[in-house]
């Protein structure tokens, strides 16, 4: 064809919005975690090296509590903290039936029975009176998740008398506050995740257990080597839960950055709710935004609406080059593992609506100028505005 032709030329198809990019996270920190990552290797501590310790240290400063223990994954750090407390068959743990399946998989991999609870419908959490209402004599502990971002009203749970030790669950919410505390300073235990794509993310599988008892502390740090203390004399058995020496060298990089991040999905979810207010959309009943807790300071590792029809609107943004995911789409109680417990469909409504509802949305911190506008507008298209 001739460079003069008159044809119209091909549109240029929109760059993709991922729901997240840590490519473009990388650039603020590539230096400094390439440099940390070559101490490690030149110094070849590859396990349990000072820089777990230094970490450590610096992750309990963060979170204002008294010891933080590297673990291997959220997993096993919840794992570890259900095992400080001597968790075993008999015993019962009461969480919510909405929630990541480690949440639950930790308590039945103990022998334990999880006791699922439903949520409110407006912060996807399970409440105190909730919470309250399922425990009963063999009930060990009580496991409330911070789900998305926003804690679970732990300050109203813990003045309950008489309740057994609360292990916060806060894979996503590291950083979150509630009355102005921060997630890791109401439960016996707190166990966060650095998986990749959580605020604090590592380059790999990595969690913490947070405590401000020092007993526990103690049981916590003798679990993650197995059991022993000296090396090769157990006396209890436990797990190899330890935080790899590279991961910690990458998180002791990241940790300075994490408020920073935060504060901009804080700005990209309040962007979101005025343009979801200025398209219609919630005026005429499509979308749900999150709503925050007056209490709350809230952290959105996700941020999730409610919306009719979710699945094909998922198909229709992810055709237009927009990211989606579903957190989550089936209830614990309805897992086929769970099966045995006995539950059934209906018996946590909440949940099993949320599960048919929710879709997370790109909010990352990175976000280009116009992407929040954009992925609006699609969902304005897909809805008729």
């Amino acid at each position: 064809m001739p460079l003069n032709s008159s044809s119209p030329a091909t549109p240029v198809s929109p760059s993709p919005i991922p729901l997240l990019d840590l490519r473009a996270q990388l650039a603020s920190y590539r230096t400094e975690a390439l440099a940390a990552i070559e101490r490690v290797v030149d110094a070849q501590e590859m396990i349990m090296g000072p820089e777990v310790g230094a970490f450590e240290r610096a992750l309990a400063t963060y979170a204002g509590v008294g010891h933080a223990l590297g673990m291997s994954s959220g997993t096993d750090a919840l794992l570890a903290a259900l095992m400080a407390l001597d968790v075993g068959p008999g015993d019962e743990v009461v969480t919510t039936t909405f929630s990541f399946f480690a949440t639950a998989g930790v308590i039945a991999r103990l022998g334990a029975r999880p006791v699922f609870t439903d949520i409110d419908p407006a912060t996807f959490n399970a409440t105190p009176e909730a919470l309250r209402a399922a425990v009963t004599p063999r009930t060990k502990a009580v496991i409330p998740v911070h789900l998305f971002g926003q804690m679970a009203d732990v300050a109203t749970l813990s003045t309950t008398p008489g309740l057994p030790p609360v292990i916060e669950d806060s894979a996503q919410s590291l950083g979150a506050r509630l009355d102005g505390r921060m997630t890791g300073q109401y439960g016996a235990m707190t166990c966060v995740s650095f998986f990749p794509s959580k605020n604090l993310g590592g380059f790999g599988d990595g969690g913490a257990t947070l405590t401000n008892d020092p007993v526990l502390a103690e049981k916590l740090a003798i679990l993650r080597v197995h059991g022993s203390k000296p090396k090769y004399f157990h006396h209890v058995v436990g797990g190899n839960f330890r935080l790899d020496t590279l991961q910690a060298a990458v998180l002791a990089v990241k940790l300075p950055h994490l408020d920073t991040w935060a504060d901009a999905r804080r700005r990209n979810a309040a962007r979101y709710d005025a343009l979801f207010v200025e398209s219609g959309l919630v005026s005429r009943g499509l979308v749900v935004t999150p709503p925050t807790s007056a209490r709350a300071h809230h952290v959105y590792n996700q941020y999730v609406i409610r919306v009719p029809d979710r699945d094909a609107l998922a198909r229709a943004l992810g055709e237009r080059g927009i990211g989606t995911a579903v957190y989550y789409p089936r209830p614990l109680h309805l897992q086929p593992c769970f099966a045995g417990l006995g539950y059934g469909p209906g018996d946590f409504p909440e949940a099993e609506r949320a599960c048919a509802e929710v879709l997370a949305l790109p909010v990352y911190p990175e976000l280009p100028s116009g992407a929040l506008e954009r992925v609006v507008s699609e969902i304005g298209r897909f809805y008729g505005l």
